[in-house]
């Protein structure tokens, strides 16, 4: 079986060279051709990167894919193909994996984060039992529980950054690190309340995003948004634990505002020391992120949508 990270090495000099994969259905829409005939453009994945295809009505996989759904699991037979110098392999036959070949196979098909998910976990609750506030530490601790380990395992995202399990540890584990190498810099900042805002700002995308080999935006994510979703968390959590009204409001405010423009998706803009804080914490490590996933390509330059410019993936010289 080839990886898909071998797969897009290939170029159209190679010739059409055939390959076999195993792979997640990430994407598939059935389209119309202009001869009104039907054809599939589907997207498959591992944890190692992704591919897009065609698959046409006179092709024997036509059938299976046509009723497919993300997340099935696939043995894809193809062949490399290029069109307009782009890869664009012809799917020749698809085999559904059955639930038992999903679960052998699974940590070569789930995208996860390179950092130890226990070593993160345990780093993040050392600097969440350094919040000196002991309402607020409870409050922090309340609403992670609240999550029944999602939080720990979650993707931060489909694509534009730490999109992998753990991406969400991983990211809310930066910001808390940021949070705190920083706040000693800006005396105005409430130490314990923004390391409480970084730890929590996105805890809303455990509900916002679905869980699994391909994660999308659910229904409730889709209708109401991680910032919204993170705010009903936390004020939850804030009340449980008895957080007085001020330090509430405060943090409730941090989640609200993290996006930083409404246009971005933020409730509000950040109008306290520790929400601009936060919010620009949150900005730069999701930016970074995005760079980290644009160096794992093959090109010398990688179109980075977050940034909207293409970044050279090269290393420098020294």
């Amino acid at each position: 079986m080839d990886k898909v990270s071998k797969i897009k090495n290939l170029k159209e000099s190679d010739g059409k060279v055939p390959f076999e994969t195993l792979a997640v259905l990430k994407s598939i829409q059935v389209r119309t051709a202009k001869n009104s005939s039907e054809f599939i453009s589907v997207e498959f994945g591992d944890n190692s990167g992704a591919f897009s295809a065609m698959c046409f009505d006179s092709s024997p996989a036509f059938a299976s894919l046509r009723d497919a759904q993300v997340g099935d699991v696939f043995d894809v037979c193809a062949t490399a193909d290029f069109f307009q110098g782009r890869l664009s392999p012809k799917i020749d036959s698809v085999r559904k994996l059955g639930e038992d070949e999903v679960k052998r196979a699974y940590e070569q098909l789930a995208p996860v984060s390179p950092c130890d998910p226990e070593e993160m976990r345990a780093e993040l609750d050392g600097l969440i039992n350094s919040i000196t506030d002991e309402t607020l530490r409870k409050c922090v601790n309340f609403a992670l529980a609240e999550t029944h380990g999602v939080f720990y395992t979650s993707t931060a995202a489909v694509k534009m950054h730490h999109a992998y399990t753990f991406g969400l540890l991983e990211h809310s584990l930066r910001c808390a690190r940021m949070a705190n190498a920083l706040a000693p810099l800006y005396p105005e900042v409430d130490r314990d309340l923004a390391l409480a805002g970084a730890v929590l700002h996105d805890i809303g995308k455990v509900i916002e995003y679905s869980q699994g080999l391909a994660p999308d935006r659910t229904r409730t994510g889709i209708l109401q948004g991680h910032v919204v979703l993170g705010y009903r968390l936390v004020r939850r959590a804030g009340l449980k634990t008895g957080l007085n009204a001020d330090l509430l409001e405060r943090l409730e405010h941090i989640i609200l505002s993290h996006q930083g423009e409404p246009e971005w998706g933020a409730a509000v803009r950040a109008a306290t020391p520790e929400a601009v804080f936060v919010s620009n914490i949150d900005n730069f490590d999701a930016k970074m992120g995005a760079i980290a996933a644009a160096m794992s390509g093959e090109s010398e330059f990688v179109d980075v949508p977050a940034l909207r410019v293409k970044i050279l993936t090269s290393k420098p010289e020294h």
